[in-house]
């Protein structure tokens, strides 16, 4: 006589027969045969278990507690259930005490300050190292977090004590630093006033030189202008009125009280025209 099984959505059944694998069968109503078929279901939805508070010890020797969750589940391809009934006695057992053991490894080759600030990477590396064991299983870690790693209470009054320390340096040296860069900005402006004042000087000087060549090149203009317009008047004056204005200069010469006349040789060139004028 059969016997009847309803297997869910989220399940799968295995059927074993006189002992040996039969088959895999999905959802829907399934048959069985009594005392000749074995039926074990799997739940093939997404577990979740979180892993109690457990002690590691890291690469410099320091004891951590540390808790974390997995997720992980059946694959629903009949080989995956297949290995997941027939390879391990408990799957989920099994499960958990292997990301024990990983986890004891992958905290055990990295020191606490690694520990404490790359959680991620070794979550990922967690996630990966399970995943190639749980394989054989057909099982598949889909994700590993870790809550909390929280070190001996006199390791984090270290921890903060540093923290501290670090914290005043750092605002040390940022003063510092404020304090530089102002003393090189002040330096900067004073360097460069003093180089806008050399420059502007320089172009007050260069600009003086150029007016006073300007000047001096019309001044020289002015006077060659003067000699060319004296020169060309000289040029239209007769001997006649030249000895004439001799005269005139010697008159007024005569006339102070004790005036001397010197008498040029060339005078008598200077009388020729007047000479000649009587003669006529």
């Amino acid at each position: 006589m059969a016997f009847w099984r309803i297997v869910n959505q989220y399940e799968r059944m295995l059927v074993l027969r006189f002992g040996n694998f039969l088959a895999v069968r999905g959802p829907g109503i399934r048959v069985a045969i009594p005392f000749v078929d074995k039926i074990v279901k799997v739940d093939i939805r997404e577990h979740i278990d979180r892993v109690p508070t457990q002690k590691y010890i890291t690469s410099d020797n320091v004891v951590v507690d540390m808790d974390f969750v997995i997720y992980w589940r059946i694959m629903e391809d009949v080989e995956s259930v297949k290995k997941a009934i027939l390879s391990v006695e408990d799957y989920r057992r099994a499960t958990i005490n292997l990301s024990f053991a990983t986890l004891r490894a992958v905290i055990g080759a990295t020191d606490l300050a690694a520990a404490l600030s790359e959680r991620e990477r070794i979550r990922d590396l967690l996630q990966e190292r399970m995943a190639d064991v749980t394989a054989r299983w057909g099982i598949k870690v889909s994700q590993v977090e870790i809550n909390e790693i929280d070190p001996p209470p006199g390791v984090k009054a270290a921890m903060e004590r540093q923290k501290s320390a670090a914290a005043i340096k750092t605002a040390e040296i940022t003063e510092s630093e404020g304090k530089r860069q102002s003393q090189i900005n002040m330096a900067e402006g004073e360097k460069r006033s003093a180089i806008l004042k050399a420059e502007g000087q320089r172009e007050g000087e260069i600009l003086e030189a150029e007016g006073d060549k300007a000047a001096s090149i019309l001044r020289a203009q002015g006077f060659s202008s003067a000699l060319d317009q004296i020169y060309q008047v000289a040029k239209n004056i007769d001997s006649n009125t030249l000895s004439l204005q001799y005269f005139e200069t010697l008159k007024t010469m005569g006339e102070g009280q004790s005036s001397k006349f010197i008498i040029p040789l060339e005078l008598t060139k200077l009388l020729e025209p007047f000479s000649k004028f009587i003669n006529k």
